[in-house]
């Protein structure tokens, strides 16, 4: 994960004649063969469905994010009621910013009269796991419900078993909705059905909703089961029969444009792709991907046991796979004439990325054509008419901490807030940059503040941020899905970049020594 992290981090958007995308700082390059060994799946092919929320509307859900949270990134309208009976919890101007994690836990948890603000309860759901493990979180959540509403005593007073009952299970079906990858933890599974139990014991309302929930979640945890499936499934069968050939391939596969030669219908099935990834990722992988040992915890790491963003690094690969695979279709072609019309068919087909909205796969193609293989090309791209390209070069431009693709991303995001068509809702951020803003605020605010205190202003503004991202990635794709197109972007084996550095000097001869030298070597 460290390695992965320091990767993604040392992302800048490359000049011509530069590195990957993906590089690290500290290293000379990601080689190709640790971002081609594992292949993606079509996933459509393999499941129609991707997880999503195809029942939002019915269950209980955290409101979308306008309505969550004010301009400071503070949430705006807690829940009042009962709030006084906390210690432990400290307000400014009527803002929860901190309190101990014990106060916090409590101040999760249902009362008669009390239910937590929805936005508090995704906040805190988030951002827990730097503290405590979700299973020993439910674990606590299950005591204190069980204690303090007396649900073990057979003489519980049954009308305030059902005034509480709701209200428990609406925060187990919203932390199922939102959180479900929490629960492929045996622990947790076992601590809802203990509590769940007690809920709808004599009861046939509560067992029905309990019934539900539980059916839902296992919905949602089987599509993942089938998601990693498929991955792996794919990541077997797919060789990379490119990155070993030492002369450049004639007709040893057919290029994109025998595919797609529409850059609209291309640019659709990329968004197809993007948002089904998208669809997998849990907003817990953003914290986890980041989480560090709490200095006040004296055991090892909450997520030292099992992978913490395998969901998000798969989608960095994505991004990865793309890149590498424009610059394969550009330096294969013999002849100077089709490698300049492929180039003019990326440089359309990012275009119509970027009218969509989808700046992942806009980045990805820049990328591609950014490349040293493809940049040093010049005979070739002294054919092609480049002032399309140089408009997308500048929205994406890294000055200015991307200024030009901020603007252009507020932008796609209020057109998807007023959308009057689903195409219109459509936001694909550019990913990796996400991570980095998310990876810098985790950084430049502790978790805790000097008298131990969770530092939960940090957390609003942390949960603002995903909160927009999990609006994102809701959005169904409109467009028809192409399963031949599809196939081809996600498993049509890519150039390593040895190969692609041989099929570019035997496109356009070595110019200087450097490069005759890395030639002989690669022959």
């Amino acid at each position: 994960m460290a390695k992965f992290l320091a990767e993604l981090l040392g992302c800048t958007l490359p000049e011509k004649g530069a590195s990957p995308m993906f590089e690290c700082r500290s290293q000379p390059h990601i080689g190709l063969r640790h971002v081609t060994k594992q292949r993606p799946t079509i996933f459509g092919t393999l499941i129609d469905k991707p997880l999503g929320d195809h029942n939002a509307d019915k269950m209980p859900q955290t409101p979308p994010f306008p309505a969550m949270y004010g301009s400071n990134g503070y949430n705006k309208n807690l829940y009042k009621a009962k709030e006084e009976d906390y210690e432990g919890l400290y307000y400014h101007e009527n803002n929860l910013v901190s309190g101990s994690l014990e106060a916090l836990i409590e101040h999760l948890v249902p009362t008669v009269a009390y239910y937590p603000d929805r936005t508090y309860i995704f906040t805190f759901l988030l951002s827990s796991r730097l503290f405590i493990h979700p299973y020993e979180l439910m674990s606590k959540v299950c005591h204190l419900c069980v204690d303090q509403q007396r649900l073990a005593d057979p003489q519980a007073d049954k009308s305030r078993v059902k005034k509480i009952a709701p209200k428990i299970l609406q925060l187990l079906t919203e932390w199922t909705e939102t959180f479900p990858y929490d629960f492929r933890d045996e622990r947790m599974m076992k601590s809802l059905k203990e509590l769940t139990h007690r809920l709808s014991t004599g009861d046939e309302l509560y067992r029905k909703a309990v019934q539900q929930m539980t059916q839902a979640l296992i919905r949602k945890l089987t599509t993942l089961s089938q998601y990693e499936e498929a991955l792996a499934k794919i990541n077997s069968s797919v060789t990379d029969r490119l990155t070993v050939l030492k002369t450049k391939p004639q007709s040893i596969q057919r290029d994109i444009l025998t595919i797609c030669s529409d850059p609209f219908t291309l640019a659709q099935q990329l968004t197809h792709i993007e948002l089904e990834r998208l669809s997998y990722i849990g907003p817990e992988e953003f914290v986890q991907a980041f989480v560090q040992k709490d200095p006040l915890d004296n055991d090892k790491n909450c997520f030292s046991d099992h992978k913490k963003a395998s969901n998000l690094e798969a989608y960095v690969e994505w991004f990865n796979r793309l890149s590498y695979l424009v610059a394969t279709e550009i330096c294969m072609p013999v002849k100077k004439k089709h490698r300049a019309r492929v180039i003019e068919f990326f440089i359309d087909v990012a275009r119509e990325c970027f009218n969509i909205g989808n700046f992942n796969s806009l980045m990805a193609i820049i990328t591609g054509m950014n490349m040293s293989p493809v940049s040093r090309l010049k005979k070739t791209w002294g054919k092609v008419k480049t002032a399309k390209f140089d408009i997308l070069e500048h929205q994406m431009d890294p000055s200015s901490n991307f200024y030009n693709y901020r603007t252009a991303l507020r932008g796609a995001t209020q057109r998807s807030i007023t959308a009057h068509s689903s195409r219109e809702k459509i936001v694909i951020p550019f990913f990796s940059l996400l991570i980095k803003d998310i990876y810098f605020l985790n950084e430049g605010c502790a978790n805790r503040l000097p008298n131990g205190h969770v530092n939960f202003e940090k957390f609003w503004e942390l949960a603002k941020q995903v909160m927009e991202f999990m609006t994102w990635k809701k959005v169904e794709c409109p467009f028809d899905r192409d399963r031949k197109i599809l196939q081809y972007l996600l498993t049509a084996p890519v150039f390593s970049e040895d190969a692609l550095y041989l099929a570019s000097y035997e496109s356009e001869g070595p110019e200087n020594n450097m490069e005759k030298d890395r030639w002989k070597s690669l022959r």
